[in-house]
């Protein structure tokens, strides 16, 4: 089948060619195939885009398709379909960066900085750095999650990152299909470079911590109180008396906000979660997804906790 690649500038120059490729991807269509594919047609691209020995991504290069990021996907993972068929074209990009130029850095967990590129090799920067006294605070707002959709927790994990949250912790629930648990998304090797790139985006250096919890019961019941003490705890829930300002305008401590599936939590949970000292609040009128739910609420709680 024929895939349609757009390139760079610079490889387009290395490799003497337009901005837009075709090239011929072998059963069945994944990243790899055409990534081997786009070298065996351009053989001088070999190594510019993955490394000759390991096949790991280059650092700088990143892939995108259909609007989305697919850097951090695993090369076996079949291309969309809209990249299948030729509606989209798989695209490949470089972050530029040049010697003497001066870039933001951080250490993870660690404080912010800046540095200075002195030299370019191989898919490597050297940077000389140099980094703030103080390392940021982690955010004062935790998560507890219900397990959504992968596609829907791939989505998610740059997003909360981003709008700041200390710790993730997402559990099972009676409306969460069990084999979203089967995800490779919750495996730390695929969801830590989607936080990385949430923090670069927010110019934070806190790593959320993450736990995952297949029994809702044992999680809140025996879990809850050593993964989060001492927390403000709130549940989103429709028809709540309270909304979330009523809670947060009276209270320092830190916030534990728990969100539902996209059926909400059932009774059973929803009383297990009072008993354990969540207080219900509403999030309004509307119907939201899980991931426009996550974003709003965390960003929500942010703003009013240091509009106190």
């Amino acid at each position: 089948m024929k895939i349609r690649v757009v390139l760079p500038a610079h490889l387009q120059a290395l490799a003497r060619c337009a901005d837009e490729v075709v090239v011929a991807v072998d059963e069945p269509p994944t990243v790899a195939a055409l990534l081997d594919a786009l070298e065996a047609t351009h053989p001088v691209l070999q190594g510019t885009i993955r490394d000759h020995v390991t096949g790991k991504r280059r650092d700088f290069v990143r892939f995108f398709a259909c609007e989305e990021d697919l850097s951090h996907e695993p090369h076996e993972s079949p291309l969309p379909r809209a990249v299948v068929t030729g509606a989209e074209p798989f695209l490949i990009d470089v972050l530029h960066v040049l010697p003497g130029q001066h870039v933001r850095v951080g250490l993870i967990d660690g404080p912010r900085g800046t540095g200075i590129v002195t030299a370019l090799d191989a898919g490597r920067v050297g940077l000389r750095c140099a980094f703030e006294a103080d390392v940021p605070d982690r955010p004062r707002v935790d998560l507890l999650l219900a397990v959504p959709r992968p596609k829907v927790m791939r989505r998610l994990w740059a997003q909360l990152a981003a709008v700041g949250v200390g710790r993730i912790i997402l559990t099972n629930a009676t409306r969460v299909e069990r084999n979203y648990f089967d995800t490779h998304l919750l495996t730390e090797a695929a969801y830590r470079p989607l936080l990385i790139e949430g923090l670069q985006q927010a110019r934070d250096t806190r790593l959320p911590l993450v736990s995952i919890h297949r029994r809702f019961r044992v999680l809140v019941e025996d879990d809850l109180d050593a993964l989060a003490p001492g927390t403000l705890r709130l549940v989103a829930h429709p028809g709540a008396a309270s909304r979330l300002r009523d809670s947060l305008e009276r209270s320092d401590q830190r916030v534990l906000l728990a969100i539902g599936p996209e059926g909400g939590w059932n009774e059973f949970e929803l009383a297990l979660l009072r008993a354990h000292g969540f207080t219900p609040f509403e999030l309004g009128p509307r119907t939201l997804r899980t991931d426009t739910a996550c974003v709003a609420l965390v960003s929500l709680a942010h703003d009013l906790l240091s509009s106190r």
